[in-house]
């Protein structure tokens, strides 16, 4: 075989398609992609979040169930408060006097019980009846479990990183629930974006301009999957919210992951998941948890995806119900260059709780 065979067959590939090492470069990062997915979809085994419950456990002083039940672990502002008649006797008060009050007869320890079933919203709520409601609500039974529940990855980077964050808080489980970041799974982050748009009149001495709305939607996922939509005004949130899953195919969805650093929301690998493209298996699903088939479309692989860098806010505390974008980019897998795009019309996401979703 004579040398040049060597070299002429590598370049008949430039001949027939001079853009083979782009398109090469795009198939790179849809596998890259692909495997970043796949990697959150994986959750961490229930042995290492056991351990670190177990930990919380350690860390807890809990009384004798023949004394009164108090706060095992207590700071802030809500601490002091509740020395001052934590040392009196408690009880819950009937509405109408003379009348028995059964919920007395119940052991404290049952009744923690129950409130550690119960969202955070309802047992705040249980907690304004009176004295003796708003002390047991303190236990730190209750927002340990909330606490072991919420604050998995992508909410933090790993469980090292939690046990920091509850030993900086002097181990009150409450004011981590309350204090630390995490975005909202129970709901949808909307953002209302409004323009001006010059019209065209006939009369040279009219100026006609029009106002334009359009919505962009973030929904988040346990797993780290997140989708974000961009809808004009002829589709109202009533219409989106109920049908906002990942098995959606409609112009502006793109579908993603996300993590939580700080208070600082990455959206990475943002596909175009209106149905135009070849999506990577794990993004194209009926259920987040679970892998599907793909979707009908014309055979090509999307060009580019989109990243999302947001600050999270909690207004008022303990709410983490506003997002607002720091930056909004193109990412060519062609070329590996990144665009930014402009804010200029961007407003911030503002948390929505849609009971339908659960507690996400």
């Amino acid at each position: 075989m004579r040398l040049y065979d060597f070299t002429v067959k590598p370049l008949g590939c430039f001949c027939q398609d001079d853009n083979v090492d782009r398109a090469y470069r795009r198939e790179e990062m849809i596998k890259s992609i692909l495997r970043e997915q796949q990697e959150g979809l994986n959750t961490k085994p229930t042995t290492e979040v056991d351990q670190l419950a177990e930990s919380f456990k350690e860390a807890v002083v809990i009384k004798p169930a023949s004394k009164k039940t108090g706060p095992s672990m207590m700071t802030g502002t809500l601490a002091k408060l509740v020395q001052e008649f934590v040392s009196a006797p408690l009880a819950f008060e009937p509405e109408i006097e003379n009348q028995p009050v059964l919920l007395n007869m119940l052991p404290e320890e049952l009744i923690v019980l129950i409130l550690s079933e119960l969202d955070p919203t309802s047992v705040e709520r249980f907690a304004r009846v009176c004295k003796k409601a708003r002390v047991l609500s303190l236990d730190p039974t209750i927002w340990r479990k909330h606490v072991h529940r919420t604050y998995q990855p992508p909410q933090i980077l790993d469980f090292d990183a939690l046990s920091t964050v509850i030993e900086r808080f002097l181990w009150d489980f409450r004011r981590v629930y309350i204090e630390q970041p995490r975005v909202r799974l129970d709901g949808i982050y909307i953002a209302t974006c409004l323009y001006i748009r010059a019209g065209t009149s006939e009369n040279s001495w009219v100026n006609s301009s029009h106002l334009i709305t359009y919505h962009r939607y973030l929904r988040f996922f346990p797993n780290g999957q997140v989708l974000s939509l961009l809808a004009n005004e002829e589709h109202t949130p009533q219409q989106v919210i109920p049908m906002l899953k990942p098995s959606l195919r409609m112009n502006g969805l793109h579908i993603g992951q996300w993590k939580l650093e700080g208070s600082t929301v990455h959206l990475t690998n943002l596909i175009d998941a209106s149905g135009r493209y070849i999506l990577p298996t794990s993004v194209d699903t009926e259920d987040p948890s679970h892998l599907g088939s793909p979707t009908p479309n014309n055979g090509e692989h999307p060009r580019y995806v989109f990243l999302m860098t947001l600050e999270l806010k909690s207004r008022p505390l303990g709410r983490w119900n506003k997002m607002d974008i720091l930056a909004y980019e193109s990412l060519n897998l062609g070329s590996g260059e990144v665009d930014p795009f402009m804010l200029k019309n961007e407003r911030p996401f503002w948390f929505s709780k849609v009971r339908s979703y659960g507690t996400g």
